[in-house]
């Protein structure tokens, strides 16, 4: 048996209480994968311009630019996908 936390409130804002938290939780979800996406970009960045005495050269250029590149899908590919696995499925009438 559930109860509400809220004695006056109608028996089903329990489950709307549970959706809506869950709803905020995605929204940070994403927008957490989307910093740190943007964050993985400008190390990649950084490394690419050899800010970084572990690794000089041509090396850092390509090291730079395949860390930019997995950023750069975690800040427009993965919350995207994020996105439409949490979804609502939509009523098919």
């Amino acid at each position: 048996m559930t109860q509400n936390i809220d004695p006056a409130a109608p028996p089903g804002d329990d489950a709307a209480a549970r959706r809506a938290a869950l709803a905020r939780q995605r929204f940070f979800m994403i927008g957490l994968f989307r910093l740190s996406g943007a964050l993985i970009i400008l190390f990649g960045m950084a490394i690419g311009l050899q800010r970084f005495g572990w690794v000089q050269g041509d090396k850092a250029k390509w090291m730079g630019m395949i860390v930019s590149l997995v950023g750069f899908v975690q800040f427009m590919v993965v919350p995207r996908m994020l996105a439409r696995l949490f979804a609502t499925p939509r009523d098919p009438s």
